[in-house]
């Protein structure tokens, strides 16, 4: 074999060798660019899918309420009156303490703080029912009129509910039931408006100056008062049997078809052995916040107690317990004086018919 033939078969063997490995190269640079691309299609899809998530969840009830913002401020709150100190500590933003007997007043702060008063306002609307001397075995039927278009509150009293206005009244200050309440007012000879002009008149006989009913159940934050206007009220409507006895009831069964509802009272301390209360209301709506009136007894004293616009569910309970501790354990009056303007309407008796 000569040199030159050598040469020539080492050049074809060196280009075949060298057509092998180019072609082995390219085929792993396609693996790898397929390999890339699979990867970055992955990534699309699921970043594609990371925002479907996303948006669903944005979507679903349960992500509103994660992302819900803080719920409104109360009047009380948005006028700073939350801001003020008290010797005893209370959460409630408004209070005031009144012996029943004697007219000292015990405690007050932002006393005459006009504020909405959610459902104290039953109390006037409980006042004026059982003042007017209507049979309370009327049987009254619920309709889509009182069902709650201002908060849209919900009720076990379904339209089409016959109860007599008794059982109404007793659910109304014992349960604070709004269809209940509203019932009273729409079926009280002369209409809606006519019971209401009548909470309002009789709010200004008894010389509240600061108050103003719109409806009766106290759904609308316009429904408003003063601690002391409530204190007033208090005091008065406890001179009236059937408001002390339906107030201060732990539960009522209310037969309704075939069934048959249990209702608590909205005020876990007339459960409590602790406390001797003869009246009290409950209140509730964002505006005006947790509000609570009483009268009870403590350490020998007949005592009414006004609490509003407490930031907490159990706020105001806390708050009496204070008070009565407080006042149990013969702690002197914080410097307040009574007034005639504080105890306005105290010894006002009006005639009923």
């Amino acid at each position: 074999m000569t040199l030159k033939r050598i040469l020539i078969q080492l050049g074809v063997a060196g280009f075949l060798v060298s057509s092998l490995l180019l072609s082995q190269d390219a085929a792993a640079t396609t693996k790898q660019k397929k390999v890339v691309a699979k990867a970055t299609a992955t990534k699309v899809q699921a970043n594609v899918k990371s925002t479907r998530n996303k948006k669903q969840i944005a979507k679903s009830p349960r992500a509103a309420k994660v992302v819900a913002v803080a719920p409104k401020p109360s009047y009380g709150q948005l006028a700073g009156l939350h801001g003020k100190q008290d010797a005893l500590d209370l959460k409630s933003s408004v209070a005031f303490v009144v012996d029943q007997d004697t007219k000292e007043v015990l405690f007050s702060k932002n006393e005459n703080a006009v504020l909405p008063i959610a459902s104290i306002t039953k109390l006037m609307t409980g006042v004026v029912v059982s003042e007017a001397r209507l049979s309370m075995d009327e049987t009254i039927e619920i309709t889509q009129a009182d069902v709650d278009t201002e908060k849209g509150s919900s009720s076990r009293l379904r339209v089409g509910t016959e109860l007599s206005r008794g059982e109404l009244l007793h659910l109304a200050l014992m349960a604070s039931e709004n269809r209940a309440a509203h019932a009273l007012g729409r079926t009280f000879p002369g209409g809606l408006q006519h019971f209401v002009g009548l909470m309002n008149q009789k709010a200004r006989i008894l010389g509240m100056t600061d108050t103003q009913y719109v409806e009766p159940t106290g759904l609308n934050s316009r429904n408003q008062s003063s601690a002391k206007d409530l204190a007033t009220l208090v005091n008065y409507a406890y001179s009236d049997a059937t408001l002390r006895e339906l107030s201060t009831s732990t539960g009522y069964q209310v037969e309704v078809g075939n069934r048959t509802l249990q209702y608590n009272n909205t005020n876990r301390l007339v459960k409590n052995p602790a406390w001797e209360i003869g009246l009290q209301k409950t209140g509730y709506i964002t505006e005006a916040g947790q509000c609570l009136v009483m009268q009870a007894k403590i350490a020998g004293r007949k005592l009414i107690m006004v609490f509003l616009d407490s930031a907490g569910k159990l706020t105001r309970i806390a708050d009496a317990e204070r008070v009565r501790k407080w006042v149990e354990t013969g702690h002197p009056a914080t410097g307040t004086k009574s007034s005639p303007l504080a105890l306005r309407g105290f010894d006002s008796r009006i005639a009923t018919n």
